[in-house]
């Protein structure tokens, strides 16, 4: 009975294992469908990255020209201002006076000017109508020439009142902090009902910063920098405001290089083209300059690309079998590369395995 059981025990495994081979066999011949991509037709930009912050070139630390108390402080950090408006005033009575008296002065030396001037007519119709050759002739020649003098007198004292009023008003100017150009507001280091001394005139109230001409001050690799011309558009992004779309272009590249963490690198400076007002000094900034554009071209991308720099090539699938092509290459932006023969557009190419890659050498591997 033990017998009969062991014989059963070894026919059930020997066609167990029969079943076994024959699925492991039939699963082992079994083709596995490759991954494709589609060769399709795109732009391929070629660009070069420059790092750095934007600086707005166009500021302003303004102060008082004058002493005295400062009674009105007209704008607040932030607040986007005209060029001519006042910032700012302080309290300068004495100032105020100046202006005032010499108004005056320039109002009686018109007055005096007007009556020398109606002094000389008078003489000149006195001296039309003397008899020629005559004492009282001299006498009325004389005194038309006086008159004369006392009018250009007049005048130039006028002259001088005025450049006294003149005077008087750039000292009262001076009184108040006016925008030199149209900006925002920065710092702001005073306060109403504080006192301007003398010793501090040297020290800025307001930082005015122009909106206008910002520009990115960053550096590009020495090993990019061949390709990287004045002129070049770049589109920028900004850490603090992702969502902006700012555009600019090359508007300097250093002629000398700077070591930089072992880096030779070379300053650039990008200006912006369409600064909004959300922008700040200082904002870390990163430009895409673009080098070479090519629109419409064949794409793949770099995965699928093998052999050698010299001999690139690729598998591509036609009915159900892979089939090695030997492509001409063109401009690559790191992600896709043109593809200028070989290839037709939708052909179906074999993403390769990574096992399959590392047995071909990889073309960006080499």
């Amino acid at each position: 009975m033990r017998k009969r059981s062991a014989i059963i025990i070894a026919i059930c495994l020997v066609v167990i294992g029969i079943v076994l081979g024959i699925v492991f066999t039939r699963g082992g011949s079994r083709e596995v469908t490759p991954t494709t991509v589609n060769a399709t037709r795109g732009d391929i930009v070629k660009t070069v990255l420059v790092d750095g912050n934007l600086e707005m070139p166009n500021k302003a630390y303004l102060s008082f020209g004058a002493t005295g108390t400062v009674t009105e402080i007209l704008a607040s950090g932030g607040d986007n201002v005209t060029e001519d408006q006042v910032l700012a005033r302080l309290d300068a009575p004495s100032l105020q006076s100046s202006v005032d008296m010499a108004k005056l002065q320039v109002e009686v030396a018109q007055e005096q000017v007007g009556a020398a001037r109606a002094q000389y007519e008078i003489a000149l119709i006195n001296l039309d109508g003397a008899a020629p050759n005559t004492t009282s002739r001299k006498v009325l020649e004389q005194q038309a020439n006086l008159a004369e003098a006392n009018w250009e007198t007049a005048k130039l004292n006028l002259e001088t009142a005025k450049l006294s009023l003149d005077s008087a008003k750039l000292n009262l100017d001076k009184a108040a902090i006016v925008a030199p150009f149209d900006g925002v507001v920065g710092d702001i280091s005073i306060t109403e009902g504080e006192e301007i001394s003398a010793a501090a005139l040297a020290t800025p109230a307001i930082t005015l910063v122009g909106t206008s001409g910002i520009e990115l001050q960053g550096y590009i690799d020495e090993l990019d920098i061949a390709v990287v011309k004045l002129g070049q558009s770049a589109n920028i992004t900004l850490d603090a405001l992702p969502d902006e779309q700012v555009t600019g272009s090359v508007t300097f590249i250093s002629p000398t290089g700077t070591v930089r963490a072992g880096i030779v690198s070379y300053g650039t400076t990008i200006g912006l083209e369409n600064p909004s007002a959300e922008l700040r000094d200082g904002m870390s900034a990163t430009a895409e300059v673009v080098v070479e554009r090519r629109d419409n071209v064949l794409l793949i991308p770099n995965t699928v690309i093998q052999g050698t720099l010299q001999n690139p090539m690729v598998k591509v699938l036609v009915s159900g079998k892979q089939e090695q092509r030997y492509v001409t290459l063109g401009l690559s932006d790191g992600a896709n590369t043109e593809v200028l023969s070989g290839l037709q557009e939708g052909e179906k190419v074999v993403v390769p395995t990574s096992t399959s890659a590392q047995q071909s050498g990889g073309f960006f591997g080499m």
